[in-house]
């Protein structure tokens, strides 16, 4: 078979060389190793390193990026990399917090993470790993460390790249993991072999009238060699072992991918999840989402993978939380993961949804009751926030973000990477729906704490650090209170600001969300003996005064900070989204 390259000696360097040239604004080759290198990586979390052998791109360079890897240690075709490649692209993201190492579980990857491990921690720098063994037809359920990783990488790299974003320690993090690696099961199946470039044969044979069941991703022997069979009896076959192996049960939560070997089309892939989804409907599981992709190849062999990733709630929030790479993206920068119950709501489903209300307050009234205004608002202006009051005013906020979108995305996108509108009005629809189910909530600490905490942990990124600690920073901790005067309020966003100070070092000057927040702090403190409305009135104008102020500036944060004197005149989107808070709570507490 031919291949289209110029020298097998050279097929990594020049493929990697090119892959790094086509998404160079992804993605940088280590100047010394064949390691690929996250352009929008987060500082400040543990760092995420995937690898293994090369050949089955996308993965494992194709999957690093924002929510995803900050690094990928690639080997030569179908080969570990060393344990110096390991190292060095460990070392070239490590933040401080520690490395985690996703790969799959061979005796090659095995040994020489082990040794890159060792290297690392002979620096003083703290790693763990967790190893994917996803491959159910590999090994038996007793024998769990032994089974092969294959598609199943998907999964686990996305739960790993969530996590770490989150910012949870590294201890966490390996515990979130591999909980992820321990809930995702796959059987494969090839039609026809692969050849490595330079080889004069293929890897493995198969006749045309024959498939091997259960092959692994080099070309290992799988369990049983049978005769072709259509789409439906292969999938039956496959789902009957998966379920046998992951103990399933009705009414639990999975996603699904059918994965291509290579030269398998998407036609082929979504003919074999039609059958997967009808036995699935069958035995009450419940798909939350399905991916019909070629992820994790093995140069042009054909066939599949169908893989089953089962859900928690805590999963779930880390598998929703966005992520993106030019072959992989799921949560808000991609579209919401939707259930296929669950449709878009129209202006005619919006009106129905209203008369319902409608009609469930006339049906109260009816019956002598006093209908239940969950939205109520007393009248005039706010002079203290009670806890409804608190919750109603960071919904009003989350609708506003929301709305602003469009234009938060156009002015991050004059200097940024425009993904800041995107990630604020996905996080604050993640506050929305906490809130919303926040009616009976007492504690006006708690609510805010909530909605930032709802934040940090579906937006991704450094914004979702630090607008989740606005949030989240000043009201962890605090005593219970049914109401917060202004004076509280004032405490409260002094004690978030010192903690987005200690967490990302910035400073008024420095092009940030900062530049708006601690003036707006600043005339919070000054003006809160005057009362709620008179120091939000204040707070807004200097949070708008700190937004025109980024325009003189040089960012010295983010993606602007290459640009230097070329990110002069242009104003932050992350202060301008600190005015709109605060702009949103003036006009709440006004009426």
């Amino acid at each position: 078979m031919r291949k289209i390259i110029n020298d097998a000696d050279h097929v990594v360097s020049e493929m990697m060389e090119g892959f790094v040239g086509a998404y160079s604004r992804y993605f940088r080759k280590h100047p010394e190793v064949n390691a690929i290198l996250s352009r929008r990586r987060r500082k400040d979390k543990v760092a995420l390193v995937i690898g293994g052998g090369s050949g089955h791109e996308p993965m494992f360079g194709g999957f690093v990026g924002k929510g995803l890897a900050d690094a990928a240690a690639c080997g030569n075709i179908f080969a570990s990399p060393d344990p110096n490649t390991i190292y060095e692209a460990a070392k070239a993201v490590d933040n401080g917090k520690g490395v985690l190492f996703v790969y799959g579980c061979y005796a090659g990857d095995n040994l020489n993470f082990d040794m890159g491990e060792e290297f690392l921690r002979d620096d003083g720098i703290r790693t763990s790993h967790v190893r994917v063994q996803d491959d159910v037809a590999s090994a038996p359920k007793e024998r769990m460390e032994d089974r092969r990783g294959i598609a199943g990488d998907v999964f686990v790299v996305k739960i790993a790249g969530a996590a770490c974003d989150a910012g949870l320690s590294l201890e966490e993090v390996t515990r979130v993991t591999e909980k992820a690696r321990d809930n995702t099961r796959t059987v494969g199946v090839a039609t026809a072999p692969a050849q490595l470039p330079g080889v004069d044969k293929p890897i493995f044979e198969l006749g045309e009238d024959e498939i091997e069941y259960g092959m692994g991703l080099h070309g290992e022997r799988g369990v049983l060699r049978t005769l072709w069979q259509p789409a439906d009896v292969l999938a039956a076959k496959m789902y009957a072992q998966i379920m046998e192996d992951a103990d399933l049960q009705a009414g639990d939560e999975i996603c699904v991918l059918v994965n291509g070997l290579g030269s398998t089309t998407i036609t082929e892939l979504a003919i074999v999840y039609r059958k997967i989804k009808e036995l699935l409907d069958k035995d009450g599981i419940k798909v939350y989402d399905a991916d019909l992709n070629n992820y994790c190849t093995s140069q042009e062999m054909g066939g599949f993978s169908v893989t089953f990733f089962q859900l928690d709630e805590e999963l779930k929030g880390y598998y929703d939380s966005p992520c993106y790479c030019p072959y992989y993206a799921k949560g808000e920068l991609a579209g919401r993961s939707c259930r296929p119950d669950e449709e878009e709501e129209t202006a005619g489903k919006a009106e129905n949804r209203e008369s319902k209300e409608e009609d469930r307050r006339d049906k109260a009234a009816a019956a002598g009751k006093a209908a239940v205004e969950p939205e109520a608002r007393q009248r005039g202006v706010l002079t203290e926030l009670r806890a409804q009051d608190a919750r109603r005013m960071l919904i009003y906020i989350a609708d506003k973000i929301i709305e602003k979108k469009p234009c938060l995305t156009e002015i991050d996108s004059a200097i940024g990477d425009g993904d800041h509108g995107i990630g604020m009005a996905g996080g604050m629809k993640k506050a929305k729906e906490k809130l919303e189910k926040m009616a009976d909530e007492e504690n006006v600490y708690a609510v805010f704490e909530a909605a930032g905490k709802a934040m940090l942990m579906s937006m991704g990124g450094a914004s979702g650090v630090i607008f989740g600690s606005l949030y989240l920073a000043g009201a962890k901790e605090m005593e219970p209170r049914p109401a917060i005067t202004a004076g509280d309020l004032a405490q409260m966003e002094q004690k978030s600001l010192l903690a987005i100070q200690e967490r990302g070092r910035a400073k008024v000057g420095d092009k940030t969300m900062v530049d708006a927040l601690s003036p707006a702090v600043d005339a919070m403190k000054a003006n809160c003996a005057q009362g709620l409305l008179p120091m939000l009135k204040a707070a807004e104008a200097a949070a708008l005064q700190g937004v025109e102020d980024t325009k003189r500036y040089v960012a010295k944060f983010g993606r602007a900070k290459s640009l230097m004197e070329r990110a002069v005149g242009y104003q932050d989107a992350g202060a301008t989204s600190v005015w709109l808070i605060f702009q949103g709570m003036r006009e709440y507490v006004e009426g």
